[in-house]
C-alpha cells in the first residue's frame, strides 16, 4: 500500500475526483471529558485534523470541511444517543467517537440503523454477532498485538513471565499470550493492579520479593508513567529487570530519568516518526500544544499520542473518501423515522475500495484498472500548476527582448528548460511566479518558514523549480523530487595575482635543501678523491721522466685540485686533471653520473619555473578562512548554505558560523549578485554552491573557486507535503537524466566565453626580471676574482720580501707594470736595486724539453 496518503496508518490510497462545485462537508464528533480536563485529547486532535486538511488545497480544492462537536460525560450512553441524533439531523457524513464501550454501543446502533459511517480510534471488543457493517475502527486488533508480543517473548527466550493487567479488558486482549505456555514452554503468572488505585507499590514489592524479573504491564500510558516512578522508588530499575509495556504510547513518556539506570524496557509504537510527513504533522501538533492547554502528566511536552494520531488519520480518511465520491448529497436524518442515508453504503465502500489487510491473509488489492485510469492524482494531463521560483543566473533570468513580454515568456534559463521538458513528459501546463520575498526558504527562531518553502507549505504554489537545495529541515515540511543536479558548497574568491619569478629565480628548480646537499656532496666527493688519490700508488708519478734515477715523485690531486675537479664536473666543463688509478676513476665516474642527473633535472625544471607564473593565494581552503579574520566571508541570508553552517557540528564550520553570525549585517548578503559584487570590490570570500561558482567563473576571469567541496547535496523540485505530483516529477527527472538531457541543458547554460588569455597562454621570452640574477652572480664572481688576485699578488710580494729582506715600492710598481703589459707573455726577473737586496717577486719559468709522454711540473 502507498504510505503517503495516510500519514500514520497505511489504510487506503485515495483517488481525487473533481467535485462539480465548491461545497461544505460536515462531520460530527462526540467526545467524553474527564473532571480534570476542559477539552479531551481526542477533541483537540479532531479540530487539529480539520484545520490542517482545510489548509491543504491540494487534497480538497473544492470542499471545505466543517464539524459539529458534542461533549458528554463518561459512561453516559443515553446522552450519547441523544447527541448523535442531533448531529444526524444537521446532516453529517460520518460520526467520530465516543471512546468508552457503553456510549460506543449506543452510538453504533443508531449509525447502523441510519447507515452513516461510525468511526472509532480506540480499542473496542468485537461484537459477537458482527453486524456493525457501518463501523470502522482504526485501532489495530489486540489479537495481532498479542501475537507480536508473543513473538518478542519467544525471541528473548523467556521461560518465566508475569502479566500485570489494569482492568478486565486486559485479560481479553492477552488471550493469545495466555494460551501460549503449553506450546512455547513458558510459565506465566497473572496479577492485577488494584482497581482505582494508582499505588502499585505493594504489588511491586511482592514481585521483587519473588524475584520476578520479566514483567508485562497491560495498562494505559497514564498508569505506565506512575508505574515507572514507583519502580524507580522500589529500586527495580536495574539491569536485572525487563519490563514490557503494551501501551502504544511508551515512546511519548518521559523516559530520560531512567536512561542510565540499566533497566530493559520494551514497547510497541504505531507511529512511523521517521517518515517526513509524520514528523511534519507531529511538529505542527507540538507547536499548537505548547501554546494550548497543559499536557497531561507523564507525557513529554507537545508529544502526539497514538490516539491523537489515529484521530487525525480518521478525519483524513473521510476527507479523501469524500473527494472520491461523485454526486453525493448529504441529507438530514431523523432517528425516529428509521429512514437511512441512501448514499451511506456507497460512501462506506469508498473506505475499502483500494485494499483490505488482515493479519492472516495480508493485503488484498481490489483496485481495478479502470480506477487506476480514472485516478486524476496519478495524471497531470490538462492541469495548470503554479510554479514558484527565484531569480538566479543561469537558472531563472529575465529574457532580453525589444518587445514587452508577459507570462512565462518573461523568463529563461536552466529551470525554465527543465520545466518545459517536465511539461512535455507529464502533459501539464504551468504558470511561473517569482517568490514574493525573494528568498529560498529558512526557519527563524520561532520555527516559521519564509521564501519558496513557505509558499509550498501554504499551498500557494504546486511546485518549486529553482536551485532549491534538498536539506533535512526542509524535507520535514515539504517533499522533494529526486535531485536534478548534484553539487557542494565551495568558496568564491578573487583570482590570485600572478607572481613573476625574481632575479634569483634560477635557484627555484631545486629546493634549498637540495642545493645544500649538492654543495655537501661536492665537498665530500672532493675530500674522498683527495684521500684515495694520496693512498693509491698509481696516482704518484715522476715529474722528471728524463731522469729515471730521480727519487722525487708527484701527485696532482692536491686538496684544492680535488675540489676543482668536482666543481668542473658539476659545471659540465671538466678540468685538465684526470684520474689514473681504478679507485679514483670509480669515484670520478660515480660523481659524473650524479652530476648528469642533477644538471638534467635542473635544466628540465628551470623552464617551467621561469615561464609559468605562480598564483599567490592568501587562502586555499575553508580551514584557512576559519583561521583568519582579515578576509571577511559569508553566504546568502536564509539560504541552504547559511543553514548548513548554522546547523553544522564540525568545529571548523562552527567557528565559521560564529564569525558570520557576529557580523550578520556585513557577512551575510541578500543574494548571490550582491555577494559577487562584494567579492570583486572588497576583500570578501563568498560561500556558495559549486555550480553557481562554475557559472560565474566562466564569465568573470577575475573570480575563481578556492579549494574543494565542503559538502555534497542536490537540487530538487519541491512540492507540498503529500502532493500527488512528487512521484511523477521524480520519474520524469530520472527519464531526462537517462536520456542525457539534463547534462545537455547544463552545458547550454553554463558554457561561457571562458578566459582565452589563460587558456591560450604561450611561453614568454625571458627578460632581465627572470634571469637577471645570473648576471649578478657573474659580476660578483668577477669582482671576487679581482680581489683574490690582488691578495695573491700582495701575499707573494710579502713572501719575496721576507726572502730578500727588502722590498721597495718602486720595485713593486715596476713588477705590476710589467704584469699588466698586454702584448708580452714572458718576462725576466728584475734586478735588485742598488744599496739593497732586490726582491725577486717573479721568476722566469724554467723551460723543460718537450718529449712524448712527459708532463710539465707545475711548480718552479
Amino acid at each position: 500500500m502507498e504510505g503517503r496518503k495516510g500519514l500514520f496508518l497505511c489504510l487506503l490510497v485515495a483517488a481525487q475526483l473533481c467535485v462539480s462545485s465548491t461545497q461544505v462537508l460536515r462531520i460530527g464528533g462526540i467526545f467524553e471529558t474527564r473532571e480534570s480536563e476542559l477539552v479531551s485529547m481526542d477533541e483537540l486532535a479532531f479540530k487539529f485534523a480539520v484545520n490542517n486538511i482545510n489548509r491543504n488545497k491540494t487534497l480538497m480544492p473544492n470542499t471545505t470541511l466543517t464539524y459539529d462537536i458534542q461533549r458528554i460525560n463518561l459512561f453516559d450512553g443515553f446522552e450519547a444517543s441523544r447527541r448523535v441524533c442531533d448531529q444526524l439531523a444537521l446532516g453529517v457524513v460520518a460520526v467520530f467517537g465516543p471512546s468508552h464501550s457503553s456510549s460506543v454501543s449506543a452510538v453504533q446502533s443508531i449509525c447502523n440503523a441510519l447507515e452513516v459511517p461510525h468511526i472509532q480510534t480506540r480499542w473496542k471488543h468485537p461484537s459477537v454477532d458482527n453486524k456493525d457493517t457501518f463501523f470502522i475502527n482504526l485501532f489495530p486488533e489486540y489479537t495481532a498485538i498479542a501475537r507480536a508480543i508473543l513473538d518478542v517473548v519467544t525471541f528473548f527466550k523467556w521461560r518465566k513471565l508475569t502479566v500485570v493487567y489494569e482492568d478486565s479488558t486486559g485479560l481479553m486482549r492477552m488471550q493469545e499470550l495466555i494460551k501460549a505456555p503449553a506450546k512455547f514452554n513458558l510459565k506465566i503468572k497473572i496479577r492485577q493492579l488494584t482497581p482505582g488505585n494508582q499505588d502499585a507499590r505493594p504489588l511491586l514489592k511482592e514481585l521483587k520479593k519473588d524475584k520476578e524479573f520479566f514483567i508485562l504491564f497491560d495498562c494505559s500510558y497514564r498508569m505506565a508513567a506512575e508505574l515507572l516512578k514507583q519502580l524507580s522508588s522500589m529500586g527495580m530499575m536495574t539491569e536485572y529487570y525487563h519490563f514490557f509495556f503494551t501501551t502504544l504510547d511508551l515512546f511519548a513518556l518521559d523516559l530520560e530519568p531512567y536512561r542510565y539506570s540499566g533497566v530493559n524496557m520494551t514497547g510497541f509504537r504505531l507511529l512511523n516518526v521517521d517518515d517526513p510527513g509524520v514528523a511534519s504533522t507531529m511538529d505542527k501538533w507540538a507547536m499548537e500544544r505548547l501554546q494550548g492547554p497543559k499536557q497531561e502528566s507523564g507525557l513529554m511536552d507537545g508529544i502526539m499520542t497514538t490516539d491523537a494520531a489515529l484521530m487525525y488519520d480518521a478525519v483524513f480518511m473521510v476527507a479523501v473518501a469524500s473527494q472520491r465520491a461523485t454526486q453525493m448529497t448529504v441529507s438530514s436524518l431523523q432517528c425516529h423515522r428509521h429512514k437511512p442515508w441512501r448514499f451511506g453504503p456507497r460512501f462506506m465502500n469508498l473506505f475499502k475500495e483500494i485494499a483490505v489487510w488482515n493479519s492472516y491473509k495480508g493485503m488484498n488489492l481490489t483496485e481495478t484498472n479502470r480506477d487506476k485510469n480514472n485516478n486524476v492524482t496519478d495524471s497531470l494531463a490538462n492541469r495548470t500548476l503554479i510554479v514558484t521560483t527565484i531569480l538566479e543566473n543561469p537558472y531563472v533570468m529575465y529574457r532580453k527582448s525589444d518587445k514587452e513580454l508577459a507570462g512565462n515568456d518573461r523568463f529563461e534559463g536552466y529551470c525554465l528548460d527543465l520545466l518545459k521538458e517536465l511539461s512535455n513528459i507529464l502533459g501539464f501546463t504551468y504558470e511561473v511566479r517569482l517568490v514574493a520575498d525573494g528568498k529560498y526558504g529558512a526557519q527563524n527562531d520561532k520555527g516559521e518558514w519564509n521564501g519558496m518553502v513557505r509558499e509550498l507549505i501554504d499551498h500557494v504554489a504546486d511546485l518549486a523549480v529553482a536551485p532549491l537545495t534538498i536539506t533535512y529541515v526542509r524535507e520535514k515540511v515539504i517533499d522533494f523530487s529526486k535531485p536534478f543536479m548534484t553539487l557542494g558548497i565551495s568558496i568564491l574568491y578573487r583570482k590570485p595575482n600572478g607572481t613573476n619569478p625574481g632575479v634569483f629565480s634560477f635557484l627555484n628548480p631545486l629546493s634549498p635543501d637540495i642545493w645544500m646537499y649538492v654543495l655537501l656532496a661536492c665537498t665530500g666527493v672532493s675530500c674522498v678523491l683527495f684521500v684515495i688519490a694520496r693512498f693509491t700508488p698509481y696516482e704518484w708519478y715522476n715529474p722528471h721522466p728524463c731522469n729515471p734515477s730521480s727519487t722525487l715523485i708527484q701527485n696532482n690531486f692536491t686538496l684544492l685540485n680535488s675540489f676543482w675537479f668536482g666543481v668542473g664536473a658539476l659545471m659540465r666543463q671538466g678540468s685538465e686533471l684526470m684520474p689514473k688509478a681504478l679507485s679514483t676513476r670509480i669515484v670520478g665516474g660515480i660523481w659524473w653520473f650524479f652530476t648528469l642527473i642533477i644538471i638534467s633535472s635542473y635544466t628540465a625544471n628551470l623552464a617551467a619555473f621561469l615561464t609559468v607564473e605562480r598564483m599567490d593565494a592568501p587562502i586555499d581552503s575553508a580551514d584557512d578562512l576559519a583561521k583568519q579574520t582579515r578576509i571577511e566571508y559569508g553566504a546568502v541570508r536564509d539560504g541552504s548554505t547559511m543553514t548548513f553552517f548554522k546547523k553544522s557540528k564540525i568545529s571548523t564550520y562552527e567557528k565559521m558560523w560564529a564569525f558570520m553570525s557576529s557580523r550578520k549585517n556585513t557577512a551575510l548578503v541578500k543574494n548571490n549578485r550582491e555577494g559577487i559584487t562584494r567579492v570583486l570590490t572588497t576583500d570578501y570570500a563568498m560561500l556558495m554552491e559549486s555550480t553557481s561558482i562554475e557559472y560565474i567563473s566562466q564569465r568573470n576571469c577575475n573570480l575563481t573557486q578556492i579549494g574543494g567541496l565542503i559538502d555534497s547535496k542536490g537540487y530538487g523540485v519541491g512540492t507540498p507535503i503529500g502532493s500527488p505530483y512528487r512521484d511523477k516529477v521524480t520519474i520524469a527527472i530520472l527519464q531526462l537524466q537517462e536520456e542525457g538531457k539534463l547534462h545537455m541543458m547544463k552545458e547550454k547554460w553554463w558554457r561561457g566565453n571562458g578566459c582565452p588569455e589563460e587558456d591560450n597562454k604561450e611561453a614568454n621570452a625571458l627578460g632581465v626580471e627572470n634571469i637577471g640574477g645570473i648576471f649578478i652572480v657573474l659580476a660578483a664572481g668577477l669582482v671576487l676574482s679581482v680581489f683574490v688576485a690582488i691578495g695573491e699578488f700582495i701575499y707573494k710580494a710579502r713572501r719575496n720580501a721576507d726572502i730578500e729582506e727588502c722590498m721597495s715600492f718602486s720595485a713593486v710598481m715596476e713588477e705590476l707594470g710589467i704584469s699588466l703589459q698586454c702584448y708580452k707573455g714572458i718576462r725576466r726577473r728584475s734586478r735588485p736595486h742598488s744599496g739593497a737586496r732586490s726582491a725577486c717577486i717573479f721568476c722566469q719559468p724554467k723551460r723543460t724539453p718537450k718529449r712524448e709522454g712527459a708532463r710539465r711540473d707545475s711548480s718552479t
